[in-house]
């Protein structure tokens, strides 16, 4: 009887993502949410509305349905039903990956309400693609690699600049005018002061840099007389959107195509946001979290057709609040949801928005497009561009984006059923990556990746690497290290390799498992910096080339003594010479006061610090033996010969 009334008066332990807090709490952290989240929210609407020709009145009814529709759409993936919203505080908004396709279709389909009605078309089919697709996505994720997913991004970036500039002369149609001084102050000045807010402030205060931008810059314009707001005055305050306001969807196939395209990109990106907000609120994530996350998608952007709006993801701006203010409940993004209705049911909210001059919205959009493209670029970091196909999917992908954004009039050269695809970059450069990666990594026989050897001649590919013998292995690769040889011959011992990447972690894992002897006479092997034997060549070419980075070779008489001592210190205390990647030094003032503070250090530290500095040269001469057997990245990249 005693363990049972222990058991039953034992307290529960709620996660604090489930934890529910005081309304007071919950309305001024949902309000927080909400300002971090509305100018993204309300531009997109803005853009496509003022891109295909819609009145003041439709674009009002947009931002109206958009806002009442990203609410529901929080809510069900931060609350969630059945199997169905993935209950993380997680914000949902029209996707940004979704504006230039759903130009193109609006405009391919004769603009105003005629365009929109096939984009709401398309939108709903979209989202149920997604919905049923969610489940089993996890098994497509292998086709959207970084070097995929970071191309579409930066081509989004890329291709949606002309928009926001075409806003900062005025505005698309007859209001455009490049040469006005005024529209360039507008849109300069609203984007100088988001870059001051950036620079000055922190926390809270940067993350609403855009939207004081906004505000800012449309206060500038009303009073100066160019900021107008006739409709706010003959708006209603309460008005609901009903779902085909502006009438029955329609249906196009390529159109239906494009947007299942940029929902499977943001799907790549939803589950991105999980991930990584499921680490910020230290709670795990399965398979079965990113189904549910997936299904809210595709619900909300189902939904988001029918009540007039757009697709809809997961908001990394918000992610990234959850992790700066520490509130992990996901009910203060319900709470969120719930003000983002109520803001939708007020047409003169939306009125005010939509009196947003198009210079400074502009100004706005340069900064947050260009930022999606850094985003692009930082996913593109981490693609291996030793391998050649690697390059070849992100050049061609990013060049045939640009072709048909410079060039809109060359969707007039294809067939009706394909000008969806060419008259929109994002779509078409899309498309094409994801067609290449699946030719070069995933169709036929890969050659893979050119590893060793000289352009036209004895080059070395991945799959002749993992076929080679220990012998011709070593050969091979003996110049990555001074020396001994028994790193190299380890390394061997992990074949196959899968990629360039792992060809690397093979040589530093044989490094750092070595016994403390092997170890010590590598270390041993490698000359002092600004050694005469390096100099002329004694030491190996490819020690000349580590040093002569910053023209250790070649040192005057007073530098030349002044690294002597300090060589001569440090292998009278630690017994080995002082080994430093000469290529990560900014220069040789540096390489001094770090070699002289390392001497601070005990032996244990240095022996750990000269393996670490072993593995960055052996990093940087397999980039040149790398780039060496590949041409298009020789082309691109300096090599130094002896």
């Amino acid at each position: 009887m005693a363990t049972n009334a222990t058991l039953k008066d034992r307290p529960t332990t709620r996660h604090p993502v489930d934890e529910v807090l005081p309304i007071p709490k919950l309305a001024v952290y949902g309000f927080q949410h909400v300002l971090a989240f509305y100018a993204g929210a309300v531009i997109v609407p803005i853009l496509l509305a003022n891109s295909i020709g819609l009145t003041t009145e439709q674009l009002i009814h947009l931002i109206n349905a958009d806002l009442f529709t990203c609410g529901i759409a929080s809510i069900i993936q931060s609350v969630g039903f059945w199997k169905v919203g993935v209950r993380l505080p997680l914000l949902q908004g029209v996707t940004f990956t979704a504006v230039s396709p759903m130009i193109a279709i609006g405009l391919a389909n004769g603009g105003g309400t005629d365009g929109l009605l096939v984009i709401y078309g398309a939108v709903i089919v979209a989202g149920i693609f997604t919905f049923l697709i969610a489940p089993f996505f996890s098994k497509l994720i292998r086709f959207f690699p970084p070097v995929v997913t970071g191309s579409v991004i930066t081509i989004i970036g890329i291709a949606l600049l002309p928009v926001a500039a075409a806003d900062a002369a005025g505005g698309a149609g007859p209001t455009l005018d490049p040469t006005n001084g005024k529209y360039l102050a507008y849109a300069l000045g609203t984007l100088a002061l988001i870059v001051v807010i950036q620079r000055v402030f922190r926390g809270f205060m940067a993350t609403v840099a855009v939207l004081v931008g906004l505000v800012v810059g449309t206060l500038v314009a009303w009073a100066l007389g160019d900021a107008h707001f006739d409709a706010v005055v003959n708006s209603p305050w309460l008005g609901v959107t009903t779902p085909f306001y502006f009438g029955w969807p329609k249906f196009a196939f390529a159109a239906i195509i494009s947007m299942i395209v940029v929902m499977l990109i943001t799907a790549v990106e939803t589950t991105g946001d999980v991930f990584a907000t499921g680490e910020i609120v230290e709670k795990r994530i399965g398979k079965e979290d990113i189904a549910r996350a997936l299904r809210a998608d595709g619900l909300a952007t189902t939904l988001g057709g029918i009540l007039n709006s757009f697709p809809y993801t997961c908001f990394a701006e918000n992610v990234g609040l959850v992790r700066l203010t520490r509130i992990k409940s996901r009910y203060v993004v319900a709470a969120a949801g719930t003000i983002m209705i109520i803001l939708g049911l007020l047409p003169k909210a939306a009125a005010i928005v939509a009196g947003i001059p198009h210079p400074v919205l502009g100004g706005a959009a340069l900064a947050m497009f260009a930022t999606v493209a850094v985003v692009g670029i930082q996913t593109l970091a981490r693609v291996d561009f030793h391998d050649h196909r690697n390059v070849v999917i992100v050049a061609t992908s990013l060049g045939l984006a640009m072709y048909v954004t410079a060039q809109p009039d060359v969707a007039k050269a294809v067939p009706d059923w394909a000008q969806i695809i060419f008259g929109s970059g994002i779509t078409l450069g899309s498309i094409t990556a994801i067609l290449l990666n699946l030719v070069f990594f995933h169709v036929g026989r890969s050659r893979g990746p050119a590893v060793a050897g000289s352009p036209g001649e004895n080059l070395v590919r991945l799959d002749q690497v993992n076929a080679m013998s220990r012998e011709e292995f070593v050969q091979t690769f003996s110049r990555l290290f001074q020396g001994p040889q028994w790193v190299v011959e380890r390394a061997y011992d992990q074949r196959p390799f899968s990629d360039t990447q792992d060809l690397r972690g093979a040589f530093q894992e044989a490094l750092f498992s070595a016994t403390t002897d092997e170890q010590e006479q590598l270390i041993g092997s490698y000359p002092n910096l600004g050694a005469q034997t390096v100099a002329t060549g004694d030491e190996g070419e490819d020690s000349l080339a580590d040093q002569s980075a910053l023209g250790l070779n070649r040192l005057a008489d007073k530098e030349h003594e002044e690294l002597g001592t300090l060589a001569r210190e440090y292998r009278n205390k630690f017994g080995f010479p002082l080994v430093m990647a000469v290529r990560d030094q900014e220069s040789f003032d540096l390489i001094l006061r770090r070699g002289w503070e390392r001497l601070n250090n005990s032996k244990t530290q240095e022996h750990a610090t000269a393996l670490i500095e072993i593995a960055k040269i052996a990093t940087h001469r397999f980039d040149r033996l790398v780039a060496n057997a590949n041409p298009i990245h020789s082309a691109r990249v300096p090599h130094l010969d002896s």
